[in-house]
């Protein structure tokens, strides 16, 4: 059966500490690049604000795959030929790595073989679904076109591609996180950074007084907690939701599916026991504080429902994905004056082969024994591809322009306490300034700021899972102002509940 993998804990850091290098984020990126970097001899330390493999990577629904919904075909015609047969080679590579490294750490990560597929229902798509087989093949996957799958309703074509892999992440991250500490490597949680100063060393500051003095640091906290380097610019948040369910292991459909109709159809199964599967199927992606959650939940699940009438659902969660503004992923140097700073993100829902391959890119560029012939591709520095994709780059802008101004999102303002519900939230004008409040189920107020700590955009509540959530970047804040996820890295001001009127 299925479980949550239990974490050994790791201590919070409380004294000064000198290594090769420090990993800021304590997820797949994190984590396989500072195993990598152990196993190339480095002495590393990892510093994870919350708890180890239990952020972004936690709630992952775990595809290894090197099919990436509709990517090659853009690859092909916007960075090339040769760019999309790197994309799919780094990938491909990554996939096979995790299968190689959970043989020699011989951990049971329900490690399994499966087919993925692309698929789209809509008979006017047929086109773009051969256009991506085409090139996904001519990309060196074993990639084919077909209208038959396994799922329990018709398609109207797909991409197929032979070989890739599904597991259990957490299961495979703590194995990581237990040979790295087995092996010499330091492994910090609740030990939350808020500052990098560069230079030879660099010197990490954290949020308990604690300084890190490295060689070499990398950034790996899925949305860059440091905006030195202007990323933020480049990388639009969107979260997704998830729903799990039991079905009996004749529904099946025998293989990893996802579509980008319908705000997103991904579908898959995992072992649960002998005679059933565990049904996980994610979709109904929007922008963090976009609201309208819960019926986005009762739409996937009705879409679950339709197509696996006997599913017993079990679980359902949220989880949170950047999509860089020009399809690749940033990987490599931080910043173009960074000689030894380093970041990883943008990975676009496809953390997983993404992460893995991030850890073994960046291990070479810091250990300087190879660099592989991808790294441009991925090399966060990169304009030109920026200028290529100028229009979802100015889309991604005006968006933000008109959060951060407060022009949208009417729903979210209340103009007084009294008209929040229990278990409810709201931005509440108080003597000039916007407040966003909450009440408990018991009726009791909260109030903190209303300006996200990152860049001071308007924050809004996620009445399913009673957050606020910053629409601009994707800062999220428990109810108390405490960050859950950045790139803020600093909690929302507490406002006295006392001035928050009743009436």
């Amino acid at each position: 059966m299925a479980t949550v993998a239990a974490a050994p804990r790791a201590e919070p850091l409380t004294s000064d500490l000198d290594v090769d290098v420090a990993v800021v984020g304590g997820g797949v990126a994190g984590l396989s690049t500072a195993w990598e970097l152990i196993d190339a001899g480095r002495s590393v330390a990892v510093l994870e604000a919350d708890r180890l493999a239990a952020g972004v990577s936690g709630y992952t629904t775990a595809k290894l795959s090197a099919l990436h919904t509709f990517v090659y075909d853009k690859l092909r015609r916007t960075r090339g030929e040769e760019g999309a047969r790197l994309y799919a080679r780094s990938q491909r590579e990554a996939v096979e790595r995790v299968v190689e490294v959970a043989a020699v750490l011989r951990v049971d990560c329900e490690l399994e073989r499966a087919p993925a597929f692309v698929y789209v229902t809509d008979p006017a798509r047929r086109a773009a679904v051969e256009a991506e087989a085409e090139a996904a093949r001519g990309a060196g996957l074993d990639a084919s076109y077909t209208e038959e799958t396994g799922l329990p309703f018709p398609v109207a074509g797909a991409v197929r591609v032979e070989d890739q892999a599904q597991f259990h992440p957490r299961k495979y991250l703590l194995a990581l996180a237990d040979d790295l500490r087995e092996r010499g490597g330091r492994l910090f949680e609740r030990t939350r950074v808020t500052g990098l100063t560069e230079g030879t060393p660099c010197r990490l500051t954290t949020e308990n007084g604690a300084v890190v003095t490295a060689r070499e640091v990398v950034v790996a906290t899925h949305y860059p907690v440091f905006d030195r380097a202007l990323l933020f610019t480049r990388l639009s948040p969107r979260r997704e939701l998830a729903i799990a369910a039991v079905i009996p292991a004749g529904d099946d459909p025998a293989g990893m599916y996802i579509t980008d109709e319908d705000r997103t159809r991904s579908v898959r199964t995992a072992p649960y026991d002998e005679e059933r599967r565990l049904l996980i199927v994610t979709g109904e992606h929007f922008t963090p504080g976009e609201g309208g959650v819960a019926e986005r939940y009762a739409r996937l699940a009705a879409f679950a429902a339709e197509h696996f009438p006997r599913a017993e659902f079990v679980h359902h969660w949220a989880a949170q994905d950047n999509d860089p503004t020009d399809t690749v992923p940033l990987v490599g140097p931080f910043h173009p004056g960074a000689e030894h700073t380093y970041v990883a993100t943008g990975f676009g829902g496809w953390g997983m082969s993404g992460g893995v391959m991030a850890g073994r890119l960046l291990t070479e560029l810091i250990v300087g024994r190879y660099v592989p012939p991808w790294a441009g591709l991925y090399d966060p520095r990169r304009l030109w591809s920026t200028v290529r994709e100028a229009p979802a780059f100015l889309r991604h802008q005006a968006s933000v322009g008109r959060h951060f101004v407060g022009d949208r999102l009417p729903t979210t303002h209340a103009d007084s306490a009294a008209d929040i519900p229990p278990g409810g939230g709201a931005i509440v004008r108080l003597g000039g300034r916007r407040c966003a409040v909450h009440r408990e189920d018991d009726g009791t107020l909260r109030a903190v700021s209303a300006r996200c700590t990152h860049l001071g955009c308007l924050v809004a509540f996620n009445a399913a899972e009673r957050t606020w959530e910053c629409p601009c970047h994707g800062s999220r804040f428990a109810v108390d102002g405490t960050v859950l996820q950045g790139p803020a890295t600093r909690p929302l001001d507490v406002r006295d509940v006392r001035d928050v009127p009743e009436e």
